[in-house]
């Protein structure tokens, strides 16, 4: 039966497109009329005109011709009143009301008024709706009139144009063209035929449910009456659509599907709320009701039934819920629903079906999870979550095994989606259970031998694709390769993300499958974040009386997590960078260079934070451990003090580790790698570096010079000599990032000229330390006014120095920087010297400054000719 039935289906899909062709040949035909009839008329009216203008002629004929000429007149009017007359299929007689049995619905009452009126045909069905809701008199006129109307039957329905042309001859010569049908006729047979139905069937079953919830709430019935009335409505209404399934099969679907949501309705509530039924025989009821929409779902071959018959179903604890909170009885009753949609599947391909379904159970789940308690539910949650995770699996597979369907990224997304709901959630349940929070490295390696079993079936029977090999074997990789960190507690998101981001990115390149290296992106995006926020949680979460709090440097799970980050995201940027794997971004140029430069952004930046923060760790643990508390006396509040040194010390060897980070990244890059992107990059990390050093290192130096030499709290603190000594190591990373950028300059790697400003930069840094410098060793020989007079002296010389390097090498910048020095040097003796410094400082500087100016006049003067043919050359 369901073969011919498929069979007629098909045939009268043929026959809707044969007569929609007809329509568009006789669109046409009618076109062609209307220009027939356009000439004609030109016609005639030239031929009047040319009677007038043949009057003054016609008294010059002779009578024989005039007699011929009218003759011909009234032969082409005798022709032309015939033409006119109404061609075949229309009549001259008034149009009669009656029944369109051509486009009905149920009885073609609707269709036949608008046909008599001339008005629209929707317009006549929303109008008779509204009747038929609002005052109860529509249905029974429309009753009426399907009992008096006769039914319109087209003559000329299925006649060709061609062969009504041959049967009478003229029949196309005048015919009035109709109007041209609009496209609102498809909208029309969408809304009658589908849309009111569907409508008309959910508004019924919401009606029943008020009217249940209403007859609760007031107790107008007893529960028995309630529930034998809503099983005769049910019944009622799947017997009425059956009955009409031979004639209107999607209209009797809409019903039946209706029918077994009302029978889910009554059964659930005669359980759940009166407690009628014992607890087995009423998912007895639903086993039965889910079977029937099963068969009838795949007999009328309509997913409409699946639909509302069971994923509609899903409403029926949220209407008629009373907040007892039977939480097995509700995943009970989804999971019969699932399993009815898992057997769906194993016939039709109804893909949305599973995907409603999905949405819904795990919507439900997340929803009833916030309210979660470990005590009361920890059994529950774990056997509903497995069952339900191996039911969208199993279905999953199903569709794509038996269809033999290549992947597409909704498939992926859901397959993802599925594995990681359950291990997300399956991993917070154990977490916060005692026993279970022991076997979580024993449930991630559960996950990945459910997939191991499930990629080597369909390897070894070669159910599928490749791809759906490739996805689950990938899973497997994952589940394995976080197992042992998840076991030690450790940031086991970050890692699943990363490790899934790099298995995606490398199936997607090496393999050629676009839409895994697509779905790695987000990954990487979700994996640096996460990475950051462990970073931002873990590490300052350190309290000196909590000793497991401690943190011990580079030997921590945390810096282990980084380091297993960085080597994933260096095997994404390897292949990203293996010209014998090209990416699926090459036709998008704009995101394909966005992603060229994000992934080794994120290499580089992981890999300097993660020690960064192992240096910060470390000095904020000393810090928070110098913590005292001392009473002068008898102080009511005692002070607080810490070691401030201890935090000093945190920024200069995070600035000294910058130095190297970046001198580092530099000498790989112009000795390995040879990247003219990673050099600008390089470079401007290099200064930035400097700069922050000149700004913020020098000053905290300063800083740890005044703590040694004032000595604040040494009993408590040891303040050694060290806080002056780390200064000059601090130099030596400083030389480093210059030798660095000097490479840089010196082997080309830029493409714009550099030099000056290079030039720029390490006189600006060998002036900017000198003068440190100078503070330094004057403060520690206590000469704290001094530095004043020593700095003027110093700028000027080294203004000086670099006269003369200018005109020795030809450089005029080096010239104009000197004299910009002097000149600031200048401006700082008589706005600022002047008013510090007594009379000897202020002769020395004077005289010093004084002499260096006639110096420099004198090498101007000395070398003007040198300097002229420079500026000539």
């Amino acid at each position: 039966m369901t073969n011919n039935q498929d069979q007629i289906n098909q045939l009268l899909d043929k026959l809707e497109t044969l007569l929609k062709r007809q329509e568009l040949f006789s669109r046409e035909v009618n076109e062609l009329k209307r220009e027939i009839v356009q000439l004609k008329t030109s016609q005639i009216k030239n031929v009047s005109e040319k009677e007038e203008s043949t009057e003054k002629e016609a008294t010059k004929k002779q009578p024989s011709q005039i007699r011929r000429e009218t003759s011909e007149k009234e032969e082409f009017v005798e022709n032309e009143s015939i033409k006119k007359q109404p061609p075949y299929g229309q009549s001259a007689t008034p149009k009669k009301l009656c029944r369109d049995g051509d486009r009905k619905i149920l009885a073609g009452v609707c269709s036949g008024l608008a046909g008599y009126f001339g008005i629209n045909v929707l317009l006549v069905r929303f109008i008779c709706v509204i009747l038929s809701l609002l005052f109860c008199v529509g249905f029974l006129i429309y009753l009426l009139l399907w009992l008096i109307l006769p039914e319109k039957k087209s003559i000329a329905t299925y006649k060709s144009p061609t062969k009504l042309a041959k049967e009478e001859p003229g029949a196309f010569s005048e015919q009035p063209i109709p109007p041209k049908e609009k496209d609102s006729t498809n909208l029309e047979k969408f809304i009658g035929e589908n849309l009111i139905n569907k409508i008309g069937i959910a508004i019924l079953v919401i009606g029943v449910a008020i009217g249940a919830k209403y007859s609760i709430e007031h107790d107008l019935i007893s529960p028995l009456t309630r529930i034998i009335l809503g099983y005769l409505t049910g019944i009622g209404l799947l017997g009425f659509g059956i009955k009409l399934k031979k004639k209107y099969e999607s209209y009797s679907a809409v019903l039946v599907s209706g029918a077994i949501a009302i029978m889910y309705f009554i059964t659930f509530s005669a359980y759940s709320f009166y407690d009628l039924i014992p607890q087995v025989f009423a998912f007895a009821l639903m086993a039965v009701f889910t079977a029937f929409a099963v068969v009838a779902a795949i007999n009328y071959n309509r997913q409409v039934i699946a639909h509302i018959g069971l994923v509609g179903a899903y409403a029926v604890p949220f209407l008629l819920s009373d907040g007892s909170g039977k939480v097995a009885i509700l995943f009970s009753y989804m999971a019969i629903i699932n399993i009815g949609i898992l057997i769906i599947a194993f016939k039709k391909y109804w893909k949305p079906l599973y995907y409603s379904s999905f949405g819904f159970t795990w919507l439900i789940y997340f929803s009833w999870f916030t309210k979660y308690q470990t005590n009361e539910h920890f059994g529950l949650a774990l056997i509903f979550l497995a069952l339900f995770f191996a039911i969208f699996y199993v279905t999953f597979l199903i569709y794509k095994l038996l269809q033999k369907e290549k992947f597409d990224s909704t498939d992926i997304l859901m397959v993802l989606a599925n594995s990681f709901i359950f291990y997300g959630i399956g991993y917070a349940i154990l977490s916060d259970h005692e026993t279970g929070n022991r076997l979580l490295g024993l449930f991630t390696l559960g996950n990945a031998i459910i997939h191991f079993i499930i990629s080597v079936l369909i390897y070894r029977r070669k159910l599928a694709d490749k791809n759906l090999f490739y996805l689950v074997a990938g899973l497997v990789l994952v589940f394995i390769t976080i197992a042992i960190p998840v076991q030690l507690d450790g940031n086991w998101v970050t890692l699943l993300w990363a490790g899934e981001a790099a298995l995606l990115f490398w199936i997607g390149r090496t393999k050629k499958v676009p839409i895994y290296e697509k779905l790695s992106y987000p990954l990487m995006v979700l994996a640096f974040f996460s990475i950051a926020h462990d970073w931002t949680t873990v590490y300052s979460n350190y309290t000196p009386e909590d000793v497991e709090s401690r943190i011990t440097p580079l030997l921590n799970i945390n810096f282990l997590t980084s380091l297993l980050f960085i080597a994933a995201f260096g095997f994404i940027n390897f292949l990203n960078q293996n010209k014998n794997y090209q990416s699926s971004l090459i036709s998008q140029k704009g995101l394909s260079k966005i992603v060229s430069f994000s992934i080794p952004v994120i290499l580089l930046f992981t890999l300097y934070y993660a020690f960064r923060i192992e240096i910060a760790s470390y000095w904020n643990q000393l810090f928070a451990d110098s913590a005292l508390t001392i009473s002068i006396g008898d102080q009511q509040y005692p002070n607080n003090y810490w070691n401030n040194d201890m935090s000093r010390f945190k920024t200069i060897w995070i600035i000294n580790y910058s130095l190297l980070f970046v001198s580092m990244l530099s000498f790989m890059n112009f000795r390995k790698l040879k990247n003219q992107q990673l050099a600008s990059l390089n470079l401007g990390l290099n200064i930035l570096a400097i700069a922050v050093f000149l700004i913020q290192g020098l000053f905290v130096l300063s800083e740890l010079r005044e703590s040694y030499l004032e000595q604040t709290l040494s009993e408590y603190y040891q303040k050694g000599v060290f806080n002056i000594g780390i200064r000059y190591v601090s130099f030596a990373f400083f030389v480093l990032t210059i030798v660095a950028c000097y490479q840089y300059v010196r082997r080309g790697f830029i493409k714009w000229d550099f030099k000056i400003a290079f030039g720029f930069l390490l006189h600006t840094s060998v002036l900017w330390i000198t003068s440190s410098e100078l503070i330094n060793w004057m403060d520690i020989a206590d000469s704290t006014q001094s530095y004043k007079l020593g700095l003027s002296i110093l700028w000027g010389i080294y203004a000086l120095f670099l006269i003369a390097l200018g005109i020795w090498k030809k450089k005029k910048h080096l010239r104009i920087g000197a004299i910009s020095l002097f000149g600031i040097t200048l401006i700082k003796l008589f706005f600022y010297d002047i008013s510090h410094l007594d009379t000897i400082a202020k002769t020395i500087v004077f005289v010093s400054l004084g002499v260096l100016l006639l110096i420099i006049s004198f090498l101007y003067n000395k070398y003007k000719h040198h300097i002229s043919d420079e500026t000539g050359h």
